[in-house]
């Protein structure tokens, strides 16, 4: 009794509170028994997942069951085919009652075991549950996708309903291979698809189109014959500045006309701080546009300061088009006055995987080269064009640009 005391006397007054806590926190975790043990050396076989019920999804199943009352329990194992020489595990721990199994090649009846494993990593007698996946999202998408002539080349558009991630791949008949050369595959995680093929002449071409999947699943190819429309670059000698009250003021000699000028050399275009960074100029012409290349200005390092990162292009059709205040942020298709919103497009991080800020030689290389952006195909002909930049790679609200480069097809 005299040495607790004594330690007693040594512990300050106001550090008394803290340890009777720590004390009792010690007792409980001791009085206190888990549920599951952590490790287990019982090589008792568990007992087996009962009232097993099955949802079918598009290219996979939802299987929900009972646990059996182990404490030994870890985790519980499916595992099942997908196609014909590939098998396939899902797990899950023991604090779910449902796994997902998914990847299945196409519609129809397939054998899932269900496992119960324990903590010693031994399974339980398997219990076979039937499945019936409903069509894989890869083969919908594809038979859904719409093909259609597009400025030298073809459009493909379409819906992702689930937003499952596939990968689209677009061939092209090549003429002096006489083969179809495949693209690099576009990946798709979007409810929305509209892709394209381009850089052919307008005449008569075969393309094609089939979809992927992350598990190696790939749909047929589906084939068509079309004519490309016609796309020219749009003559830059018929733009001309049309300012507006809400375009952003210009910084020296840095004029919107420079943005324009076919040079990618000496001034661009520079604004000054604005609410709305904005430049607008007409086209000298109505043009259904296909694409464009935009062409930022290269310092140090062009992912970073005033640099354009997110871009609007808005659109009018009428005569004179008057001012409108544009919201920073809409959906293409968005109109607000006589304007509409033509696409929203993201400038590429640097091809190296680099941070922005670290961004190397090649990464300016890429990006000096121009970075060419597809204009969706429901976008319409416009005889005005309003550049608008919604974010600069430095958070700053004004911007530095050298030149942008227009593709389409001009009404005569």
């Amino acid at each position: 009794m005299k040495k607790n005391k004594q330690i007693n006397r040594n512990i300050p007054t106001y550090m008394m509170p803290f340890v009777l806590f720590i004390a009792l926190f010690v007792g409980a975790c001791k009085e206190s028994e888990s549920p599951v043990e952590i490790i287990s050396n019982d090589m008792t076989k568990p007992e087996m997942v009962t009232d097993v019920h099955v949802e079918n999804l598009n290219g996979a199943a939802k299987i929900t069951y009972k646990l059996p009352n182990s404490k030994n329990l870890l985790y519980v194992l499916a595992r099942y085919s997908i196609n014909d020489d590939h098998v396939r595990e899902a797990k899950t721990s023991y604090y779910q009652d449902t796994i997902l199994v998914e990847g299945f090649a196409r519609e129809g009846e397939y054998e899932v075991s269900l496992y119960a494993v324990s903590r010693a990593n031994v399974l339980s007698d398997p219990v076979v549950v039937k499945v019936q996946p409903k069509t894989p999202n890869y083969i919908l998408i594809n038979e859904g996708l719409e093909i259609s002539p597009d400025f030298g080349g073809a459009n493909f558009a379409g819906v992702n309903p689930n937003g499952a991630p596939i990968s689209i791949h677009l061939l092209a008949f090549d003429d002096a291979t006489n083969s179809f050369k495949e693209r690099d595959p576009i990946y798709i995680h979007t409810n929305t698809i509209d892709v394209s093929v381009r850089g052919f002449e307008p005449t008569e071409r075969q393309f094609g189109v089939y979809t992927s999947d992350r598990y190696g699943n790939k749909s047929e190819i589906r084939y068509t014959s079309l004519i490309p429309l016609f796309e020219t670059q749009l003559d830059k000698k018929k733009f001309f500045v049309y300012p507006l009250p809400t375009d952003a003021p210009v910084w020296g000699d840095w004029d919107l006309r420079n943005f324009f000028d076919g040079s990618l050399t000496g001034n661009g275009w520079h604004t000054t701080t604005a609410p709305l960074t904005a430049g607008t100029f007409g086209l000298g012409q109505t043009a259904k546009i296909s694409r464009f290349i935009f062409y930022p200005r290269i310092q140090d390092n062009m992912y970073t300061y005033q640099n354009a990162k997110e871009i609007t292009i808005w659109g009018s059709n009428v005569d004179n088009p008057p001012d409108a205040n544009l919201p920073r942020m809409s959906e293409p298709g968005t109109v607000v006055g006589d304007w509409v919103n033509m696409g929203n497009f993201s400038h590429p991080n640097p091809p190296s995987g680099l941070p922005p800020t670290q961004a190397n030689a090649a990464d300016n290389a890429f990006a000096a080269a121009g970075i060419d952006f597809s204009m969706p195909s429901a976008a319409p002909a416009v005889k005005y064009i309003r550049f608008v930049c919604t974010q600069t790679w430095g958070g700053l609200n004004y911007i530095n640009a050298m030149e942008i480069t227009f593709f389409g097809s001009p009404e005569e």
